[in-house]
């Protein structure tokens, strides 16, 4: 059944990075276009050193792009302050890597309250969102545990519940189940798609795994620095 979707959650417009080292200039890509809807589901394939996490980086705000501009939640992000892209990365951006990248110094449910309190919301409010959402992704019983005391498929449905704590526009994913054995992945997979049918926050996930990508709304590959939508056929 075709999904309907209401708004856009993400948008690129001419897109380009080029990495400067002295006088050797590395073009990855020029000239992308990329727009996502509210509640999509998007894959992006492509080979090593395509540029798919660069893509995502600029997307997510984390590097500025050579050129052309990057819109979240229908703000431009070059015309925000630092601190005010910051926020808005926050609020409207939800980030899942291969490695958790979970704070080891502190519990899951710390772990999970922080993006709720850097928000400005209270202790209590960010405790208790938080526990929702561990408990939502079965780890209700581990709330008090340590990313070292947590198994690699209990610390990726962590991380998965920390990106969504805030109800993001879009969670960007590079790799989110790239580190784990076949059946965590296909657990952590489904959770993700579960909390993007229940919250309606889009997905792009980069991923290697075209078993995975075949189940999302479309399937892009990055090639030679274009975006180019597959066929269900090329998947």
């Amino acid at each position: 059944m075709q999904k309907k979707h209401q708004g856009e959650a993400i948008r690129a417009e001419g897109l380009a990075m080029t990495y400067a080292e002295g006088k050797l200039r590395t073009p990855v890509f020029e000239g992308l276009d990329l727009a996502v809807q509210s509640g999509e589901t998007v894959a992006i394939l492509g080979a090593s050193g395509a540029g798919k996490s660069t893509l995502l980086h600029l997307l997510g705000g984390l590097d500025t792009p050579t050129s052309g501009e990057v819109f979240v939640a229908g703000q431009k992000m070059s015309s925000l302050s630092d601190a005010a892209r910051g926020a808005l990365r926050n609020q409207s951006l939800g980030f899942v890597y291969q490695f958790h990248h979970l704070l080891p110094e502190f519990t899951a449910l710390e772990n999970v309250m922080l993006p709720v309190l850097l928000s400005g919301a209270h202790v209590p409010d960010a405790n208790k969102r938080a526990k929702a959402l561990l408990e939502s992704v079965g780890l209700g019983h581990r709330l008090d545990h340590k990313p070292g005391e947590l198994s690699g498929g209990e610390r990726q449905r962590a991380a998965v519940a920390r990106a969504l704590v805030n109800r993001p526009a879009c969670v960007l994913g590079d790799e989110p189940t790239g580190n784990l054995d076949e059946k965590t992945a296909e657990t952590v997979f489904e959770l993700m798609l579960a909390l993007n049918r229940e919250q309606h926050t889009a997905l792009v996930l980069v991923t290697h795994d075209r078993r995975l990508a075949r189940r999302l709304d479309r399937v892009l590959e990055l090639h030679e620095g274009k975006l180019r939508q597959l066929a269900p056929d090329e998947v």
